[in-house]
């Protein structure tokens, strides 16, 4: 019997679109088709003079200098008529001009004449560039693709993006709305409860935000079929991270104008295109930088010796986007109002973040304080949109997830999660086979005198050892005050929900400081990847044990050492030299063991090894009496 026709899913966005796939046949999660730098393709159109097209990133690099040829944001035009696009107008810089029956085109150019071409001929090239991408990547003819719009477009919209796919060569064999695909992606599902879930989908790209709020209704005897039902949709369709930039950028140029003199209405027009260009770029790295670190600096040479540098501080970039933020925040509170109608027990159960200006922590934040839930946001924002159009096409096509997205989610956790400690071993908080949802906590302390942040990686494996487990996300724990190694309190937890998606959190309680992360676990591994690692683990099980135990011994055996050695030099003046002997003998015994152990764990006896360090313990109880003593009596004196 022959394999079904791949079906494709793509995210056609106004601001970068992207095609994703689920190959039934390998068990695997929804990927993104691409090169991992060019997986987001700008949804920008090209006209040459000859009247040739470019497409995607080419394009969207001359969109300063071919102004007037270049078509971006097309999505803002698809299925409407000149007059209800007026509006937007003014933020197109190419000439869009009436067609038949008031329908919007867009004018260009070129050395034949004039060109003019529909928002659905425009959106073909994007949806065309999409295909030849998926079929590259998977080495095969692509025909068929799912197509995902805002929840809030009409039908004479879907029309136009069916009539688009039929342009490129592509069956479109469902439209689906882009919240109800973020909700697949993350497998949110009823998992055979009675009641309806309701899902708020928070979506803030480059251009627009859309807030969508669905509610999931579980199927019954007759009928196991699940369906997202969508009750209220609310944004801004010029709403975006380009707001954030050019925030940044008004900031720069304001200053910069400043410092070279220039005053009044000249300070916002001395920059020409290409200037405006560069320090566009500024701010931009400014916004991603900050959405991972406390504070970003800008440094431009204004020529003549004239420099101008800038720190911004994550809290200073907060206040200046606020409003920004707020203005997301008052379309969620319209669309909560609508979706509730009078239902006063109307809670959210679940939000999902879609969007790449979802990653700046502040928007993060409010959004959680709003709703009173922890945003999803392990799957890359810019990409799940993508990849819930890909499940769905595989459920059309007959895939294994028969609309239970089984790619993502799974009743128990397939392997065994934890966290590197220090040597490189692995630290296991939850053990696979755990039923989900499960809660699993773990302190820990620091091995480094003065160590003010902690680096937390999160894996996923059977085998005792980082290198061979699978890394899930790192983190950082920043800004702990700076203490003796072993002193700091370090509370680590794993959260896992009945979604599949895992929480880690870590908190060090001396100074409260806190970070944490949020992954899907489980994303992408086929059963038979689960069943081999599974197997490793047990091939490998008694060298990985003693591996493991060698580490942490060595681990703990360097604090000993340290402690010992530090409080045998302060205090050897009071203890006989027999003793102090005895002592360093014993140090120096238990420094060989450290010191091979870490040039080959292989090449020491655990037991002896752990003989040795705990020899040393028992021998220096009367020095650490004695130090205790001493530091009590420096106390009351």
């Amino acid at each position: 019997m022959a394999p079904p026709d791949p079906i494709i899913g793509i995210d056609l966005g106004t601001t970068n679109s992207l095609v994703a796939f689920v190959d039934a046949r390998g068990g695997r999660g929804a990927r993104v088709l691409g090169d991992e730098s060019d997986q987001l393709m700008p949804s920008v159109v090209r006209v040459e003079p000859d009247g040739s097209i470019v497409v995607g990133q080419e394009a969207a690099d001359g969109i300063v200098a071919f102004p007037d040829r270049t078509i971006n944001s097309i999505k803002r035009l698809m299925g409407r008529s000149l007059t209800d696009a007026s509006a937007d107008l003014k933020y197109l810089g190419y000439e869009v001009i009436a067609g038949e029956h008031d329908t919007a085109r867009v004018r260009v150019m070129t050395d034949a004449g004039e060109k003019i071409m529909s928002p659905e001929e425009v959106s073909a090239c994007i949806l065309r560039s999409l295909k030849e991408r998926a079929e590259d990547a998977l080495g095969m003819e692509v025909s068929k693709a799912v197509v995902t719009v805002p929840a809030y477009f009409d039908d004479a919209q879907r029309q136009a993006t069916r009539d688009s796919g039929r342009l490129a060569g592509l069956e479109v064999v469902r439209i689906v709305n882009e919240p109800t695909a973020a909700a697949l992606a993350y497998g949110i599902r009823s998992r055979g409860a009675k009641d309806a879930q309701t899902i708020a989908v928070y979506d803030l790209g480059g251009g627009t935000f859309d807030i969508s709020i669905l509610r999931l209704i579980p199927g019954d005897e007759q009928n196991e079929t699940e369906f997202f039902q969508v009750l209220s949709t609310a944004g801004d369709t010029h709403l975006g991270g380009d707001d954030v930039d050019h925030l940044i950028l008004d900031l720069f140029m304001g200053e910069i104008a400043e410092q070279l003199g220039i005053e009044g209405d000249q300070a916002m027009t001395s920059f020409d295109g290409s200037t405006r260009k560069a320090l566009m770029g500024f701010a931009r790295a400014v916004k991603h930088k900050l959405s991972s670190e406390n504070a970003a600096t800008v440094s431009i040479d204004l020529g003549d010796g004239r420099k101008y540098e800038r720190s911004i501080s994550r809290v200073e970039f907060e206040g200046l986007i606020e409003g920004w933020v707020d203005r997301s925040i008052d379309a969620c509170q319209r669309a909560m109002r609508d979706a509730r109608s009078g239902n006063d027990e109307f809670v959210i159960d679940s939000v999902v973040m879609v969007g790449g200006s979802t990653r700046i922590p502040f928007v993060r934040t409010k959004v959680g304080a709003l709703f009173g839930v922890e945003p999803y946001t392990a799957i890359d924002p810019d990409r799940v949109v993508a990849m819930g159009a890909a499940l769905q096409g595989q459920i059309i096509a007959g895939g294994k997830t028969g609309g239970k997205s089984e790619a993502l989610l799974l009743d128990v956790i397939p392997l065994s999660l934890g966290i590197e400690t220090a040597g490189g071993a692995v630290a296991k908080l939850i053990m696979r086979n755990t039923t989900v949802p499960v809660r699993a906590v773990e302190r820990f302390s620091t091995s480094v005198d003065g160590q003010v942040n902690v680096k937390i990686q999160v894996v996923q494996g059977e085998r005792e050892m980082v290198t061979d487990c699978r890394s899930l996300g790192v983190f950082e724990l920043r800004g702990i005050p700076p203490m003796p190694a072993g002193v700091p309190k370090l509370v680590v937890e794993f959260l896992v929900d009945a979604n599949g998606i895992l929480n880690v959190s870590a908190v060090e309680e001396r100074s409260g400081k806190r970070a944490a992360i949020q992954i899907v676990p489980n994303h992408g591994l086929t059963r038979e990847e689960v069943d081999r690692i599974e197997a490793e683990s047990f091939k490998h099980a008694r060298d990985d044990m003693t591996q493991h135990q060698v580490v942490d011994l060595v681990t703990n055996s360097k604090l000993d050492y340290k402690w010992i050695s530090e409080r045998l030099e302060r205090f050897a003046d009071l203890l006989e030299d027999d003793y102090c002997d005895e002592l360093r003998t014993k140090l120096n015994v238990l420094q060989g063991f450290i010191e091979r152990a870490q040039a080959d764990w292989r090449s020491v006896d655990p037991n002896a090894f752990h003989s040795a360090k705990e020899d040393l313990d028992r021998s220096s109880m009367r020095l650490q009496e004695i130090g205790i003593a001493e530091s009590l009596r420096a106390e009351k004196s």
